[in-house]
């Protein structure tokens, strides 16, 4: 079933949406809650909580891409359940790297302003990304948004440790040079 066909579900308030968009993107939302949490148990229980907020959000938003919604969805979850997860822990991990790593560049101020800012910086970070040759940009974006870990990169990419950690640092100064020409302050 296609996206549209789905949505339409969605907006007839009908309950084989949710079914047909777990059929759809189970496995790969599954994938992204894993790779964040480490933890199939918790992460089978973030999905569900994203198809309950794509319950609660489709209707009035009608996204143009159900899978990057789901997948935004379920990300945000999953990175707020680490954060409480580590703020009862205390303790350190992959994720919390790589979201240090990126920090560098951005930073994650909630201002009144910051709304306007995300999507001129989501522009903005988009054009960055279709500029990069195609292995930079997956790498980045396995990295970055998936969270997978430099070993899952070194392994996945066919390329040494260090030759990860050394693209990845390139790429987070490529991109901190982008944004200060488009006018971002870091």
């Amino acid at each position: 079933m296609d996206d549209n066909a789905i949505i339409e579900l969605y907006f007839a308030r009908d309950q084989q949406a949710v079914e047909a968009t777990s059929r759809e993107y189970g496995a790969y939302c599954t994938a992204i809650a894993n790779n964040i949490l480490n933890d199939q148990g918790a992460a089978e229980e973030c999905v569900n909580d994203a198809w309950l907020k794509c319950w609660q959000s489709i209707p009035p938003q009608r996204p143009k891409s159900l899978k990057s919604f789901a997948g935004r969805i379920v990300r945000n979850l999953a990175l707020s359940a680490r954060r409480a997860d580590m703020a009862r822990k205390r303790g350190g991990g992959q994720v919390q790297l790589a979201l240090d790593e990126l920090s560098e560049v951005v930073s994650g101020g909630d201002t009144p302003e910051g709304e306007l800012d995300r999507k001129a910086f989501r522009a903005t970070l988009d054009d960055f990304l279709e500029g990069l040759p195609e292995r930079n940009r997956n790498l980045f974006l396995r990295r970055y948004w998936y969270l997978d870990s430099v070993e899952q990169l070194a392994k996945r990419f066919r390329m040494s440790r260090s030759q990860v950690t050394t693209t990845l640092y390139r790429l987070r100064q490529k991109l901190r040079v982008h944004l200060q020409q488009e006018g971002f302050e870091l």
